[in-house]
This record gives C-alpha cells, sequence and structure tokens, in this order.
C-alpha cells in the first residue's frame, strides 16, 4: 500500500450531510501513513532550525570592562527596548517653566563603506533622523520619560516622547524655532518660522513626572545603515536665541549613553558643546527611540525555519486533494457525490485544523525553549510581553492553517499535484526567503507570504530607520494585517475551486 493512499469507508458521502462528508474526509487523512508523517516533518523542521539558531547565537560587546556578554537592553517606560544616548546641556527646573530656542543650523558626518580597506571613510551629510532640540526629562537615568520637539535631518519638526511615539510637526528643513512647555505632567511642544507666531506641534502628559526635572538642548544621531548593520553617524547643531522661564541656573553638561572604549576610560565617539556668544553649538551621536535592531534578539527569530517546515505541510495539502481525484478519474462508475462545496469544505477544515495543531506544538515549543537558550547562554533578548508572545505562537498556527487551505484550493484548480505544489511554494515560501536576504520585500504585502508578519514580536516604528530585511525585523505590514492577506488568498483560492467545481458537476449529464 502507498504510504498516501488512505482507508476508503464504503458508504457513498452523497447520502450524507456534511458531518459524516466531514469524518469520512478526517478518516481518509488519519489513516493515510505518509500524510501523517509530512506533519510531523513540518514540526521536526522547524522546531530542529529554531533550536539550532537560538543554540549557536553567541553576542559579545565591548565595554568598559573588555570584551564580554552584551548587557540587558534598555528599557523604556512601557517595557520596549530603547536606545537613550545623545548630547545634553541642561538645568534643573522645578514646577512649571519652559525653553525656547532657534536651531538655526546643523551639519554632520557619516561614515561610508570604506573605500580603501582599513581606512575610514568620513563624509559630511546629516543622517534623516539625526535630531536636534528641547528636551524634558524626569532624571538623566537611561529609559526615563521624556518629552522633547526637534528638527530632524529630512523629517521636519517632531515631537516624540517616552521612545514609541512620534508627532509630525511642519515639514521645515531649515532654521526654526522650538519651544518646550511644563505645566505639571503636561507638555506642550511649538514650533514657529519667526519666533513671533507659534504652531503647536503637540501636547503630552508624562504620567508621575516629579517636581524637578531636567530641561535643555540636546542632539543625537542614529547610525547610517548599509550592509545590513548601522555604521558611526553625529549631528551638529548650532542654537540660538535660548530663552528660559523658570530655570536660571547654570549650564550643565552631559554625554548620556556614551560607551567606553576597551581600557574603560576613553569615550566612544563623545558628544560635546561649545557656547559661542549667545549661541550653543551641540555635537551628539545616538538616538532618542525604541532599540528595534540594538534591544536584542527578537523572538521571531527562533522561527525562522517556519518557511522551510511549511513545505511538507502544502505537500500534504496538496495531495489530500489530488489523490482522491486521480482515484476518482480511474474509477468506471464513481459513486453519486454530494454537493461540491461540502467535500472540499470538508478537506478544508481537516488539513486546516489538523495544520494549526500541528503550528501551535511547533511555535508552542521553539518560541519558549529558544528564548530561555538565547537567555542561558548571556545574549541580550529583546523584551516580550505575555500577550505579543501568545500572539507569535498562536499566529504562526493559523498562518500555517490559511497555508494549507490555499495548497488546497490551489489542488482543486489546478489538478495537477506538482504545479500545485510549486505555485504554492512560489507564493508561500519564496517571498519570505527572499525578504530574509534583503530583496523584494514588497512581496511581503502583495503574496500570501504576507502572513508572516504575525510572527513580527518587535513593532515597526515610522520614526526609526531598519534596513528592508527580516533579519533587522523588516515587516512591511502590521502583523493582523499581513495574516488577513493571507487568509484571504486561502478564500479566495478555496471559493473559486468549489465555484469551479460546482460548474461542472452541473454541467455533467444526469
Amino acid at each position: 500500500m502507498n504510504p498516501f493512499t488512505p482507508h476508503r469507508s464504503g458508504r457513498r458521502a452523497g447520502q450524507d450531510g456534511f458531518p459524516r462528508v466531514l469524518h469520512a474526509e478526517w478518516t481518509t487523512f488519519r489513516t493515510a501513513r505518509g500524510w501523517v508523517l509530512a506533519m510531523a516533518a513540518s514540526v521536526l523542521v522547524t522546531v530542529s532550525l529554531g533550536l539550532l539558531v537560538a543554540g549557536g547565537v553567541r553576542t559579545a560587546c565591548v565595554t568598559g570592562k573588555g570584551e564580554g556578554p552584551c548587557p540587558a537592553p534598555v528599557v523604556g517606560p512601557d517595557g520596549t527596548a530603547v536606545r537613550d544616548k545623545y548630547y545634553f546641556v541642561h538645568q534643573p527646573l522645578k514646577g512649571n517653566g519652559s525653553i525656547t530656542a532657534r536651531v538655526s543650523d546643523m551639519t554632520g558626518q557619516i561614515r561610508r563603506p570604506d573605500a580603501v580597506p582599513g581606512v575610514r571613510n568620513i563624509e559630511e551629510g546629516v543622517v534623516p533622523w539625526a535630531k536636534a532640540g528641547l528636551l524634558v526629562r524626569q532624571s538623566l537615568k537611561q529609559g526615563t520619560p521624556y518629552a522633547a520637539v526637534m528638527l530632524t535631518g529630512d523629517h521636519g519638526v517632531r515631537m516624540q516622547y517616552n521612545y514609541v511615539h512620534d508627532v509630525a510637526g511642519g515639514p521645515h528643513n531649515g532654521p526654526q524655532w522650538l519651544r518646550l512647555t511644563r505645566s505639571g505632567d503636561t507638555i506642550g511642544g511649538y514650533e514657529s518660522d519667526d519666533g513671533k507666531t507659534w504652531t503647536e506641534v503637540g501636547t503630552v502628559k508624562l504620567t508621575g513626572l516629579p517636581e524637578t526635572v531636567e530641561i535643555g538642548l540636546f542632539a543625537t544621531s542614529p547610525g547610517v545603515l548599509w550592509d545590513m548593520a548601522k555604521a558611526f553617524s553625529q549631528v551638529t547643531a548650532t542654537l540660538d536665541q535660548i530663552g528660559l522661564q523658570g530655570a536660571n541656573g547654570s549650564w550643565r553638561r552631559d554625554d548620556v549613553g556614551v560607551g567606553m572604549e576597551s581600557d574603560g576610560k576613553t569615550p566612544h565617539h563623545p558628544g560635546g558643546a561649545v557656547e559661542s556668544g549667545d549661541k550653543l553649538i551641540v555635537t551628539g551621536g545616538g538616538d532618542i527611540g525604541p532599540a528595534t535592531v540594538e534591544g536584542g534578539i527578537r523572538a521571531d527569530l527562533v522561527l525562522i525555519g517556519g518557511a522551510v517546515g511549511l513545505i511538507p505541510v502544502l505537500v500534504v495539502a496538496v495531495t489530500f486533494f489530488t489523490a482522491e481525484h486521480r482515484r476518482g478519474r480511474n474509477r468506471t462508475s464513481p459513486p453519486a457525490a454530494p454537493h461540491p462545496a461540502r467535500p472540499l469544505a470538508a478537506k478544508a477544515m481537516v488539513v486546516g485544523v489538523v495544520t494549526f495543531v500541528a503550528g501551535l506544538v511547533t511555535s508552542g515549543v521553539v518560541v519558549p525553549v529558544g528564548l530561555a537558550i538565547l537567555r542561558a547562554n548571556q545574549n541580550p533578548v529583546q523584551p516580550i510581553t505575555l500577550s505579543t508572545e501568545l500572539r507569535v505562537i498562536v499566529g504562526y498556527a493559523a498562518l500555517a492553517a490559511a497555508a494549507a487551505v490555499l495548497a488546497l484550493g490551489l489542488a482543486a484548480l489546478v489538478k495537477r499535484a506538482v504545479v500545485a505544489i510549486g505555485l504554492a511554494i512560489a507564493l508561500v515560501v519564496v517571498p519570505y526567503l527572499l525578504a530574509t536576504a534583503g530583496w523584494a520585500p514588497w512581496l511581503l504585502m502583495i503574496t500570501p507570504a504576507a502572513g508572516f508578519a504575525i510572527m513580527q514580536s518587535v513593532p515597526t516604528f515610522a520614526h526609526v530607520d531598519v534596513g528592508p530585511s527580516l533579519l533587522e525585523g523588516y515587516y512591511p505590514l502590521p502583523p493582523w494585517a499581513g495574516l488577513t492577506v493571507t487568509c484571504g488568498y486561502a478564500a479566495l483560492a478555496l471559493g473559486a475551486a468549489i465555484a469551479v467545481h460546482a460548474r461542472l458537476d452541473h454541467s455533467e449529464p444526469g
């Protein structure tokens, strides 16, 4: 007996309702040893690849104490991993007050790929998300609540707060007046072209702000992206027309978050500030915002073998239809058939539920175990909430089920196993592999592979640039939107197959 040859009931399906059809299809599936083994292989492949990746990752960082394990990521007020590195010229503000200044000039330096090996290639320029402006925060401790209004390199005026929030102001890229006000827990950000007529950028509430806060001027610049890594960049901003209300002390200067070279004494890419008349020229590097890449290893990386693990699932879904189609084609007197929607719907339900359960076992093992291995090996891991971890686990199972139903629908339409399997792999697996390599990430918006976005464990933030690769956490669609695309393709394929079979059934002589 062929391992894909199922047990067949002697009862004619056309004489029974949908429950009988469903039971018959389930019996067909579970008695075919090849299909059951293929589903087990899918689980084994995905879990093995995920645990192999988790066990092989070893990160190391150079700190003031030399090379060793990387420190845990800095965590913001909502539990997100954040970057909090900038140069700050500030004063304590007790109670309410405000600060006003004009950002009159921004210049910068960017490290480009080395033209000559070993010789650093530094060019003049400002990266799009370089930031300079006004900042108020609870304290200088990294990860504490803050609000800032700023001029950016190429995104105009913005108001950002608590790392993950970003409000757009005017699309300015020249000199601009900025103002930041504090009234209790409420912080207001404003912009002006002339220092007389002001426009509100945004108003935010920083709950629990202490009576005395730090307020001042800052500059920072995230790294420039090349070769799937962030290289050094730095911004220098000239701020003048500075006015303070509620604070009249002397300026303090802090290079917040600066790292040290291996000697433990020399700052790595330090910032600085120079007073020139009524101007402050502030230089800084780093970022104040979410740490989408630098914040540690993401949970979805342990599911990186999920696309390969789906290949046996797609094969099973296709042959679940074509095996019976071949048998029906070889019969000289086929039995009476039920309504054409019933067998296809029953097959879709069986293969969908079986795949969902297999996917749930897969992700339910590899995600928590993989994360535990990463932590045990002293790797920094992106913080993940229980709800996000459950969404990744259940979402992968739902993606696998939708992909299986899509493959079944394709098989019912083309009726050739090899063609259907090739189409399913081309639509689901290939776009994911291309996006992982950083090629054609837009395919994850328009193909059934969009559903892999459901595994995204770290959000994509509009105010943080990441490389166009899944390895860097780039998904062009939000999690549920991506899964909806895949489910839509599955429903379309299955619906079209049912319609085609209904038409053929009605066209046959009775």
